[in-house]
């Protein structure tokens, strides 16, 4: 399944470069626009407005940040994949990207054909966090109790399809069990019912959860990550708990439409991985909670290939729907 995911990817790509003529030597012949699918304050509009100004210095051109909410930030694909493909009109792509297709199968784009990968940018970890009173210390205890009681245990998250939702569902299928999905419209509601014991768990980023856990309000079972956290050395990730599937922390990157010229794309990959190799980058970003992950366009089409595989599977698997 992997493969039928990449192909276009680097189809797309490799049609992109044969397009490079001239166009990439005068690059870029005005201001720069990212479109970001989400509101002002948000992970993904920090990290942006981190990484702009040292963006637009490298590349000689002012960078824009232009926040378009709305529809888990297809809103903000759609209209950069119908964007002119010449550099100057760029996306945040988020996780969010990758899921989409599977809850709403009648986008009027193709996020895979119509936007052509640049770079990854970063990852913000994620944790599960209990109630503090919740019995499990660990998540092997966590699911030896859900084995022998299913349905019993809670689980609250953002709001039916993201991916606080399917972190959960992934959980459920990897350790075969049956936590109970408790939506909310919002991630702060679910926090604040974790706290008061009404819900017992959740899959939040790490971020708006740090002073929780750190005055035990909540307790962090788990690290959703490739590695464990700074500020929590004593919590696990996820696979030294037992649980594959959750190396893969929230990301973020940068797509163009699909046709911008090979060259175009390469510079803009070359100048933001020397911008995220910057230690004053890199402490900023980290005082966000979030890591500096730079790649290449390829890298990029692969990590997309298989967070789309993987979450095509969970969504089929749980049978989830979007009214």
């Amino acid at each position: 399944m992997r493969l039928s995911f990449l192909a276009p990817l680097m189809a797309a790509f490799a049609l992109a470069s044969a397009c490079a003529p001239a166009a990439s030597a005068t690059y870029p012949e005005k201001p720069i626009r990212i479109l970001v699918g989400f509101p002002a304050g948000s992970t993904g509009d920090l990290i942006v407005r981190i990484l702009g100004p040292r963006m637009g210095q490298a590349l000689g051109q002012p960078v824009i940040v232009e926040n378009r909410p709305g529809a888990g930030s297809s809103i903000a694909a759609e209209a950069v994949a119908h964007a002119a493909p010449d550099g100057h009109t760029l996306l945040l792509s988020t996780t969010a990207n990758v899921i989409n297709p599977s809850l709403y199968p009648n986008l009027r784009f193709s996020f895979v054909k119509d936007l052509t990968p640049v770079t990854l940018l970063a990852e913000a970890p994620a944790l599960l966090i209990a109630r503090a009173d919740l019995p499990a210390r660990t998540v092997k205890e966590l699911v030896a109790a859900a084995s022998e009681a299913p349905g019993k245990f809670s689980y609250g998250s953002s709001g039916n399809g993201t991916f606080t939702h399917l972190y959960g569902e992934l959980f459920n299928q990897s350790a075969q069990v049956r936590l109970t999905h408790v939506p909310y419209k919002g991630g702060a509601q679910a926090l604040t019912d974790v706290m008061a014991g009404r819900v017992d768990l959740a899959f939040t980023p790490a971020a708006p959860v740090m002073a929780q856990v750190t005055a035990e309000k909540v307790k962090a079972l788990a690290v959703i990550g490739r590695h464990r956290l700074a500020a929590l050395p004593q919590v696990p990730t996820f696979a030294e708990a037992g649980i594959a599937g959750f190396d893969s922390a929230l990301w973020f990157g940068l797509h163009a439409p699909a046709g911008t010229p090979g060259a175009v794309v390469e510079r803009l990959s070359s100048e933001l991985q020397k911008v995220l190799a910057d230690p004053e980058v890199r402490r900023q970003l980290s005082d966000q909670t979030v890591e500096a992950v730079a790649s290449t366009p390829t890298q990029f089409a692969s990590t997309i290939a298989s967070e789309s595989s993987k979450w095509a599977k969970v969504i089929g698997t749980a049978g989830i729907k979007i009214d």
